[in-house]
């Protein structure tokens, strides 16, 4: 399926086709209270994350997911619908990881994607780094979370 501001499907983007300064927004994706116990009790036992009755007593006032969820949230986004579906090679990690208001249960996150930089490999020529500003939104267009995320992507033909 193509997205706006993308000449191109999933399937068939590649490097080249990441506009330095272009603005891509997706979603939304929602959370549950159950998703977000859940999750806690898996990957994060605190109790603002597992315990809603110990939540409405921390500094949180009520249940929140974890940041790690969150971040889990924005790569089923990230992935479903920036990333290009062939052409990505992975990633050396992200910069910049921050966490900035609680997200809560039924809140409704959107991911918002500036282009920062497209920089060509100097040792790989069929193959490239895109630098992306990520932010995710809640309904309320507040700010919840921010990172830059650097990915590997082929150029078209060498993937």
């Amino acid at each position: 399926m193509k997205q706006p501001g993308f000449p191109t499907s999933r399937d068939e983007r590649y490097l080249e086709d990441y506009q330095e300064g272009a603005v891509h927004e997706f979603g939304p994706i929602g959370i549950s209270r159950e998703e977000i116990i859940e999750f806690g009790r898996k990957y994060d036992p605190q109790a603002f994350h597992t315990d809603p009755e110990a939540a409405k007593q921390s500094i949180y006032g009520g249940l929140i997911a974890s940041g790690w969820q969150s971040c889990a949230l924005f790569m089923r986004l990230f992935v479903d619908h920036y990333l290009p579906g062939k052409a990505s090679l992975g990633s050396p990690g992200v910069d910049e990881l921050r966490w900035l208001k609680p997200v809560r249960p039924g809140d409704q996150l959107f991911l918002r994607v500036t282009v920062r930089q497209v920089k060509p490999s100097t040792s790989k020529p069929d193959r490239g780094a895109l630098f992306s500003w990520c932010e995710m939104l809640n309904q309320d267009k507040e700010v919840v979370s921010t990172m830059l995320a650097i990915n590997l992507i082929s150029y078209r033909g060498q993937a």
